[in-house]
């Protein structure tokens, strides 16, 4: 017995949302010319992502969306997302402590274990406090 899905809204999107969507639909691989070939049925089909406000396309969800990880945090994962606080790019963060985005946290990462390793190394040699012995 296969069982349904329950009914999800499709999200809706203000018009920022609506113009990186617009950008993103030309990365499709069913777009040709504002047409969509997988609705295609001997005669041509508007793409109906590309004159929507709203996520009507589940294959533009499942492919192409992901592309965007902003603008698919924002549309699906509204309470959950969180600002960065380098950049400010809307993130999903992996725990409840996280601060940075994927591409921050690893140049962040870098610039405190730099700073950790030169605090060690002053403390380590002449250039630090006096040693106690």
């Amino acid at each position: 017995m296969k069982t349904t899905e329950p009914y999800e809204p499709s999200p809706t999107m203000n018009y920022h949302q609506y113009r990186r969507m617009r950008q993103l639909v030309h990365e499709c691989c069913n777009y040709d010319d504002g047409n969509c070939i997988a609705l295609d049925g001997g005669e041509e089909c508007v793409c109906v992502q590309s004159i929507s406000y709203s996520l009507l396309c589940r294959w533009f969800r499942t492919a192409v969306l992901p592309l965007d990880k902003e603008l698919e945090t924002d549309l699906f994962h509204r309470q959950d997302g969180k600002r960065c606080v380098i950049c400010g790019a809307l993130f999903l963060p992996g725990s409840n402590r996280a601060k940075y985005c994927p591409n921050c946290a690893g140049r962040e990462r870098h610039h405190k274990e730099a700073a950790r390793q030169r605090k060690r190394y002053e403390l380590s040699t002449h250039l630090g406090p006096e040693k106690t012995r």
